[in-house]
């Protein structure tokens, strides 16, 4: 196996993908329970975006199809990634809100899903939460949690593409 990853087969790829995405679930999981942040409803979203990628990606990389199927897993994944990453883009909008214009906290996604149907639930997790505005002071490199993970949804759905579009298959592997 070469070290470049642009010579990677499909199969490497969507590997490398999966790894990537339940790698980035772990380390929020590890900051939530070690270091006390605790997620906000469009984390928790985030965090499903990112599961979903990453199961999808799996199964491609298990699955091994030929071209027709590459280009199916990798448009999946694509698909996947653009939710997460809206949802990543929604976040950073609310963060950089004036004060004033931030809206009011409502309940917390464990109680909307059992009291409201889940497309209430949704509504009004995507209207926006005071909540999903507050900072929870964790920085890396000057970015907040939702700057990083647009940033990993971003990469995820170049690799999904150049996977699912160019990679080589089966039928030319060497």
């Amino acid at each position: 196996m070469t070290l470049n990853p642009l010579q990677w087969s499909f199969r490497q790829l969507m590997a490398l993908g999966a790894a990537c995405c339940f790698a980035l679930v772990a380390y929020a999981y590890y900051l939530q329970t070690s270091k006390g942040l605790e997620p906000c409803p469009l984390c928790i979203f985030q965090r499903i975006g990112f599961i979903v990628t990453g199961i999808v990606m799996l199964v491609a990389a298990l699955h091994g199809p030929r071209r027709i199927g590459r280009r199916v897993y990798g448009m999946l994944a694509a698909i996947a990634t653009i939710a997460g990453g809206s949802v990543a883009v929604r976040h950073i909008w609310l963060r950089h809100l004036p004060p004033d214009q931030v809206p009011d906290c409502g309940p917390g996604l464990d109680y909307m899903l059992e009291a409201f149907p889940l497309g209430k639930t949704l509504t009004t997790v995507f209207t926006g939460s005071g909540e999903c505005a507050a900072s929870d002071g964790w920085l890396l490199l000057g970015l907040d949690m939702p700057s990083w993970a647009l940033i990993g949804f971003l990469g995820l759905l170049v690799l999904s593409l150049y996977a699912g579009f160019k990679a080589r298959g089966k039928e030319s592997a060497t």
